[in-house]
């Protein structure tokens, strides 16, 4: 469970309704004053609505989807996954690159999997590149559509919000005879605006943040693989290996490599 989605959406509704309370204290107004059942449908449903015109329904159906990935993202551990490529790289060393077939077999990433399968096969090491860059480019491209349409969503709601602000001027424009409604009924117009605001702040842009946070991990995780493989059919050294790919971890990771940190066949992360 990642922890900051669940306490930055807690914390961000509580720090909502406690400044409106806080400003509301002692007066007529409260909480049931920003409660408005016709605002909050023209703000998500036409934010909902704008999304799914903009994308295939598929893809719609799928960011939704991946959302969740903002809660329980992939558990990638950098460190054993190098820990892995030096244990391959010493089998290589040892007894040949054929034996890493028997290694693969047991191999939960399938990422990983691929890359060994290709050494085995004898591909050119430039077609091996290749196709991992490949991979990863598609994977990286997926991953940022669906950052970007939650991007869209946020540039969609404060325009909505807009929108049923306009509707409910009109309406209050219409009616002019009664001046003691005109303050209550610009207030409702003024709800939708701050739903808008709330849509596209609280949840759309941080999700589009996040999902491009977890994505460039990934993508630096599978980028040592795709490193680790080609030195191993280059037939380095497995201690140059290690080498080499502790300099893409940040320094304070660098211990874990070799320190017990897993060893075996890293997870695959969720697409």
């Amino acid at each position: 469970m990642e922890l900051g989605t669940l306490v930055g959406l807690v914390l961000g509704l509580v720090f909502i309704v406690a400044s409106i309370l806080i400003l509301s204290w002692g007066g007529d107004g409260g909480i049931g004053d920003f409660l408005d059942a016709p605002s909050a449908m023209i703000v998500i449903g036409g934010t909902l609505c704008s999304g799914m015109i903009g994308v295939k329904m598929k893809n719609f159906v799928g960011a939704f989807k991946a959302a969740g990935v903002t809660f329980k993202p992939p558990v990638l551990d950098p460190a054993a996954a190098i820990d892995t490529i030096v244990q391959l790289a010493n089998t290589a060393r040892k007894e040949g690159v054929l034996a890493l077939e028997e290694s693969a077999a047991n191999m939960g990433d399938q990422f990983l999997k691929k890359g060994v399968m290709l050494i085995v096969d004898g591909t050119d090491p430039e077609l091996v590149k290749g196709i991992m860059e490949t991979e990863l480019g598609y994977t990286d491209e997926r991953h940022g559509s669906v950052a970007a349409f939650y991007e869209n969503l946020a540039n969609y709601a404060p325009s909505w919000g807009m929108m049923g602000t306009m509707v409910g001027l009109i309406l209050m424009l219409r009616d002019l005879n009664d001046p003691d409604n005109l303050g209550p009924m610009m207030a409702l117009a003024l709800v939708t605006t701050f739903y808008g605001c709330i849509v596209a702040n609280y949840l759309c842009n941080p999700i589009a943040s996040k999902l491009k946070d977890i994505s460039k991990e990934e993508i630096l995780y599978r980028t040592v693989m795709v490193e680790g493989m080609l030195s191993i059919q280059a037939g380095e050294n497995p201690r140059i290996i290690e080498e080499k790919l502790k300099s893409f971890l940040a320094p304070a990771l660098r211990g874990g490599v070799g320190a017990g940190s897993g060893g075996g066949a890293p997870g695959g992360a969720a697409e």
